[in-house]
């Protein structure tokens, strides 16, 4: 008889992007070994210069994949998913835990989840403690924290990825979040299954709601924690799972985390491919000196200057998750509803003004 359909699902998951990673790290190596002259070289003489061709290279250790644990449902079904599948696919698994030091005994908690890790096969499995700052409330300080620790621990492993447990109802609440503050298309798109540096983040988990991911670890017999801070009211996302999407289903009726999902997906789609036109656009609204020509804005879709702007706002040092639709509205304003006002502050003392039918954007 096979696994449980729970186990089987979070597998399956978990192999689709191990596939991913290992056709990516195979294209990298052939890019970064090929030799274009290396089919005409001779053979190398006593102390020659050189490699006889056709030989073999040199063996090129397995890549390393970490999971980011934790210990809850959902990420400790991935991290088990990942023990599972990466021994059968010639990868190496590791696991790392975030210590964010902001409740009673979490160090103890997150040397738990390092045996529990190390116990399912993972290695190397490492700790990290971190000090979560105030900037941008209590769950983006925590969030910009925990990433800065795992593409530490990633660089510090040569890991080439490091997967997240997010599921498809987690999915939902970003979007219900994005669409709350008025953020635009791009709110929408909620969280990406690839995402970081080069790729480095994976979501396997996005198609599968939270319930697969609990029962696929009942069925495992894994211990899970279920973090107090998910429960708390004085969390946005708490209140939004908690009240808000209980109320939307019984309003709206069954399938609402499904249809913000697939909201997600096709929203991100259409913000791709505006991101892409307005990067070609942009090249066309720049003068000889580089600077933004405020007509040849003024002649673009809205919805493309406006990417160009925010582009250009994020290049001169305005922080990309401070800048605001309402920061853009007001830069827009220079190029759509000019009537000699002064300039427009921005996050990161970036200042936005207009002199001379251009628009100059830089720190002020």
């Amino acid at each position: 008889m096979g696994p449980h359909p729970a186990v089987a699902a979070i597998r399956l998951a978990v192999r689709r992007v191990l596939h991913d990673i290992l056709d990516e790290h195979t294209r990298n190596l052939d890019e970064h070994t090929r030799d274009p002259g290396e089919h005409s070289r001779t053979p190398a003489g006593p102390g020659g210069p050189g490699r006889i061709p056709g030989a073999p290279r040199e063996r090129e250790p397995s890549p390393l994949v970490l999971v980011a644990c934790s210990g809850g449902a959902d990420s400790m079904a991935l991290a088990s998913a990942l023990a599972f599948e990466a021994p059968r696919l010639g990868v190496r698994a590791g696991g790392v835990t975030v210590d964010h030091g902001l409740q009673a005994g979490s160090d103890l908690r997150a040397a738990e989840v390092t045996l529990r890790l190390r116990g399912l096969g993972l290695d190397p499995v490492e700790p990290v403690a971190v000090t979560v700052g105030r900037d941008g409330g209590p769950e983006a300080a925590a969030r910009d924290a925990r990433y800065a620790a795992l593409d530490a621990a990633a660089e510090r492993h040569g890991a080439v990825a490091v997967l997240l447990g997010h599921t498809r109802d987690d999915q939902a609440e970003t979007v219900l979040l994005g669409l709350a503050r008025g953020s635009g298309i791009r709110s929408l798109s909620g969280m990406a299954a690839v995402s970081g540096a080069a790729g480095r983040y994976r979501r396997p988990f996005l198609r599968l709601d939270r319930q697969t991911a609990r029962t696929a670890c009942m069925a495992q017999s894994l211990p899970v924690w279920d973090d107090p801070h998910n429960t708390d009211p004085a969390y946005t996302r708490s209140r939004l799972r908690h009240e808000g999407l209980p109320a939307l289903e019984k309003a709206l009726g069954k399938g609402v985390v499904e249809a913000l999902a697939r909201t997600a997906q096709l929203s991100r789609d259409d913000a791709d491919a505006l991101d892409a036109w307005a990067g070609r656009a942009e090249a066309g609204v720049r003068d000889a000196d580089g600077r933004l020509e405020c007509a040849g804005l003024h002649a673009l879709p809205p919805a493309v200057r406006r990417r160009v702007l925010r582009r250009a706002a994020i290049d001169a040092g305005a922080p990309a998750g401070s800048l605001f639709a309402r920061h853009i509205e007001e830069v827009d304003r220079l190029i759509t509803g000019w009537r000699g006002q002064g300039a427009i502050n921005l996050p990161g003392r970036v200042v936005a003004r207009r002199q001379g039918g251009r628009l100059v954007i830089r720190q002020g």
